[in-house]
């Protein structure tokens, strides 16, 4: 992954493995360089919320879509294509100018001068590239979206759509909450036993210093044999690897894949994090077009 900057504050981040096809653009907006004062001064926050004003979202589009050059000979814009995201493995094609709002988390199309989006603070986005059939994907994977298999579906929706063959899809994963920070339950930990039989590669458990059973040990003594409680571990499962899986498991090439290496929550001063911000942060978009 690289980062594409033409103003010293706005950065764009892009996929070498996409770069090298002329015939599309893409890029994941960061946080700086945008007009909005919601979540910190010049924030680049591009999703409608309630703590931000919409001109201020609709200037920050504006230069997001100058920043990645869809912009056509006569200085106009793209359409910018997205969807009312629903954490679902709904998918849609896109043919032209859009007369209602799409309800779902994907988008294919192999319609040029359409950017399509998604927006994210933690969830991962996912853009994948036909070079061969030069159709397009993007897709918005939270826990809920990647259980339901949405970028497994997203290959799939390709091939059935514009006859894309999952050997020469490019795909890049873009920057979402990684596994160092993303705790769960372990009722989640069950719900993707059942789905993926490697489920168990995609968690791990991280002994717990701030538990309250390593703090005040004396507290739980006793409880149950052999004299302690349950031990002091938290479930961490591995987004970035759950959906990396899925698009092996659908045909691309590992080679074929790349991964964003920041972790939006612990890079807040460059990305935004819905966990780490508590909430109070905006919304990043991934997005991909043709040319």
């Amino acid at each position: 992954m690289s980062r594409k900057t033409t103003k010293a504050t706005l950065e764009v981040l892009t996929a070498r493995n996409l770069e090298q096809e002329q015939w599309l653009l893409h890029g994941f907006s960061t946080r700086n360089g945008g007009v909005s004062s919601a979540y910190g001064k010049g924030s680049l926050n591009l999703g409608i919320t309630k703590h931000d004003q919409q001109p201020n979202v609709e200037h920050n589009r504006e230069l997001f879509l100058r920043e990645v050059g869809a912009v056509n000979e006569e200085s106009e814009l793209w359409a910018l294509i997205g969807v009312r995201q629903i954490h679902s493995a709904v998918i849609h094609r896109v043919t032209g100018m859009l007369g209602s709002v799409l309800v779902g988390d994907g988008l294919i199309t192999n319609t040029p001068r359409a950017l399509l989006t998604v927006k994210t603070a933690d969830c991962v986005p996912v853009l994948l590239a036909d070079p061969g059939r030069r159709a397009v994907g993007a897709f918005h994977a939270g826990w809920k979206g990647t259980l339901a298999r949405i970028v497994e579906k997203g290959v799939g929706e390709l091939r059935r759509h514009f006859g894309s063959k999952p050997e020469d899809i490019r795909a890049a994963i873009g920057p979402c909450i990684h596994a160092c920070c993303y705790e769960v339950g372990e009722e989640l930990r069950e719900k993707f036993d059942a789905q993926f039989p490697y489920a168990g590669e995609l968690f791990s458990e991280v002994f717990d210093y701030q538990a309250l059973s390593v703090k005040f040990p004396m507290l739980f003594l006793n409880q149950r044999p052999p004299g302690h409680g349950e031990p002091a571990v938290k479930i961490h499962l591995n987004l970035v690897e759950a959906n990396r899986r899925q698009l092996v498991e659908a045909g691309v090439r590992q080679e074929n894949i790349e991964v964003v290496d920041e972790c939006t929550s612990c890079n807040t001063d460059l990305l935004f994090s819905h966990r780490k911000e508590a909430g109070m942060t905006g919304r990043m978009m991934g997005a991909i077009g043709i040319r």
